[in-house]
């Protein structure tokens, strides 16, 4: 298994380590449940080097990540951040990503388990222009995400010169100055509070992330990373997202856009835009107990309607819920719905995406 420059950090925190898109990963270093609250009500930080970096240059690099992505980047300024989903052509998802529009080049920032197909998929859809470079710069970069409404104060006094983390929108970016070193640091997040992502050097990676401990963060590990997220009803590739499951299906019709250059997927994801689509995302919340995992069934009055992507125990909402793709439900779903747990169908309600929504982003 591969290691990020954290590892030793997070034995030494007495962390859970599990394997994860083939590295060895913190799990959890309390509870999963703690460590969500803290999240939650005050600031944590992630270990993220794992994640991939594709770098994109050169005279048509804008070009490249238009016929990549469905949402639109000709608009994105410099060093502002985009959010997008990948396709085949059919429709189906490579993987969903950020974009970081710098000013010589684009980065994306793709899933750890898909970097490797993503960069041989951005590399067979260069093969078309002339004047470009795509390079798989991942081992170039650690990255520390600092997330929870206190992350603005935690982070404030680690930067250089009269950089004001209030004058950064969310999913915008800078370059600041950590301890003499240019990092990239942007206002974004997977967990549905405010909060940071930094790209640094490992090195400085470690230093930060221990001096950010000595601050008052706390270590969050994957688990609640997974809760977190869920939460805020934000996909994961491999349940909302894949191959088979489109982004119109996963409820991110917003992110297909009609522009005017061709990319991959664009004919069938627009078909699906406009006349619906067969499956689509909705929210359930348990109303029996049962844990509402990946892969059950969904009923209503005896018919299999679809399945669940993700399901569990919400810790800020105190309930089990689910996100499911199901076929279109006659009269707005408000029929009675049941999941399988077990060979038993247990009662469900549909509930409105997003389970939750941070103060901040309300």
């Amino acid at each position: 298994m591969k290691r990020t420059p954290l590892y030793e950090a997070h034995r030494r925190l007495g962390a859970k380590m599990v394997e994860f898109s083939g590295y060895s990963m913190p799990i959890q270093y309390t509870s999963i449940i703690e460590e969500h609250q803290t999240v939650r009500r005050s600031v944590g930080i992630f270990d993220v080097s794992h994640m991939g970096e594709i770098e994109i240059s050169g005279a048509e690099a804008l070009d490249l990540v238009q016929r990549l992505i469905t949402n639109d980047a000709s608009a994105l300024a410099e060093y502002q951040v985009l959010y997008s989903p990948i396709c085949y052509e059919s429709g189906g998802t490579v993987d969903d990503l950020l974009v970081y529009k710098l000013p010589d080049r684009f980065i994306l920032v793709v899933n750890a388990a898909n970097t490797h197909k993503d960069f041989e998929w951005v590399q067979k859809n260069a093969a078309a222009f002339s004047d470009l470079t795509v390079r798989d710069v991942s081992a170039d970069y650690s990255q520390i995400a600092i997330q929870g409404p206190s992350a603005e104060q935690l982070l404030q006094p680690f930067l250089e010169s009269s950089l004001s983390l209030k004058e950064i929108k969310y999913y915008w970016a800078v370059r600041a100055r950590v301890w003499g070193e240019s990092v990239l640091l942007s206002r974004t997040g997977y967990t549905g509070e405010d909060g940071f992502e930094i790209y640094s050097s490992p090195e400085l990676a470690v230093r930060l992330w221990d001096e950010l401990l000595r601050a008052g963060a706390k270590p969050i590990g994957l688990g609640a990373r997974d809760t977190l997220r869920f939460e805020a009803s934000y996909p994961l590739y491999g349940h909302e997202l894949s191959e088979e499951i489109s982004p119109i299906e996963a409820g991110l019709a917003w992110t297909v856009k009609e522009k005017r250059t061709d990319y991959n997927g664009k004919s069938a994801l627009l078909a699906q835009k406009r006349h619906g689509a067969l499956r689509r995302l909705i929210g359930l919340k348990m109303l029996e107990g049962g844990v509402p995992r990946q892969g059950y069934k969904i009923f209503t009055d005896g018919r299999e309607i679809g399945v669940v992507t993700s399901g569990m125990y919400a810790p800020t909402l105190e309930g089990f819920f689910a996100m499911g793709l199901v076929k279109p439900l006659p009269d707005g779903g408000r029929e009675s719905l049941e999941i399988e747990i077990r060979s038993e169908r247990r009662r469900a309600e549909r509930v409105r995406l997003p389970f939750y929504r941070s103060a901040s982003q309300r």
